[in-house]
């Protein structure tokens, strides 16, 4: 059984390091364009508050998160809109995302065991909610990163974003109109620490292998596959690299091959210091 005490600390953790990432920016740099198209960080933070909000809408009033669904005005729109009703000055910004953050946390650990959560397109048990919301918190602060022009270090909370990616194999074909493939996949990822992370049954002949940050940065749709150091064994493993996506919701749009490679400082003090939208 998944520990949620664990899971909340790591969503804590990763929280914490993105945190630590913004706050001690300049209110021009919180203006600054990231990889989403007509996203600043100060979107992406607001993104992450209104998500939270959201998450605890379905933790805490289910009724109120469905009527935040069919309420909206604009279905495609949802998404951004939501960010932008969450946009504030920087200092209101990131106490709202704070104090949301902790209320979540809060409400997900009050959730019954057996439980499940609605979500967009599904339900959630509070373990899979914590997870997908690391995997956003992930994902999002790696937009953020870019704008900065940072390389934050890959952590072992990555093995909760490579998990999802995994388990959501089926859904990245579903969502791309494309059929659920039968074949099962073995995927072997190169851990931040030395370590090899494995999912799926050791005797499948389609296989995914590589870096496990390369892995995560693909099913968040933070990378192109031709940018990242994957390998692909079988046709059902290669077509799957074309369309992962962790989150969910319709197909993102991805990310185009960079044309040069990035070039990027490791974060910290002192330092100049999408793609798709996660849902």
């Amino acid at each position: 059984m998944v520990d949620p005490t664990a899971l909340l600390a790591d969503l804590a953790a990763e929280s914490d390091q993105l945190d630590a990432l913004v706050a001690p920016l300049s209110p021009g740099d919180w203006a600054r364009p990231t990889p989403a198209p007509g996203w600043t960080i100060a979107h992406q933070i607001a993104h992450l508050a209104w998500t939270d909000h959201v998450a605890r809408l379905a933790a805490t009033d289910p009724a109120a998160f469905f009527a935040s669904v069919t309420g909206a005005p604009d279905p495609a729109r949802l998404v951004d809109d939501g960010a932008e009703s969450f946009l504030a000055p920087p200092a209101e910004l990131l106490a709202r995302w704070r104090d949301g953050r902790t209320a979540l946390a809060t409400a997900l650990a009050a959730v019954p065991p057996g439980e499940k959560l609605p979500w967009y397109g599904t339900r959630m048990s509070p373990a899979s909610m914590v997870t997908a919301r690391i995997m956003e918190t992930w994902a999002h602060g790696e937009d953020v990163a870019d704008a900065l022009g940072v390389l934050r270090p890959a952590t072992d909370r990555l093995r909760h974003v490579a998990h999802l990616g995994f388990r959501t194999l089926g859904h990245g074909f579903a969502a791309h109109g494309r059929p659920v493939p039968t074949a099962p996949v073995r995927v072997e990822l190169a851990a931040p620490h030395g370590a090899t992370w494995v999912f799926g049954p050791a005797d499948a002949a389609d296989r995914v292998t590589g870096p496990a940050r390369d892995f995560c940065l693909l099913v968040t749709q933070r990378r192109h596959r031709a940018d990242l150091a994957l390998v692909a064994t079988g046709s059902t493993a290669d077509e799957w690299l074309d369309v992962a996506q962790a989150f969910a919701g319709p197909p993102g749009a991805g990310r185009e091959p960079a044309t040069t490679p990035a070039t990027a400082r490791p974060a910290g003090p002192g330092g100049d210091d999408h793609a798709g939208v996660t849902a």
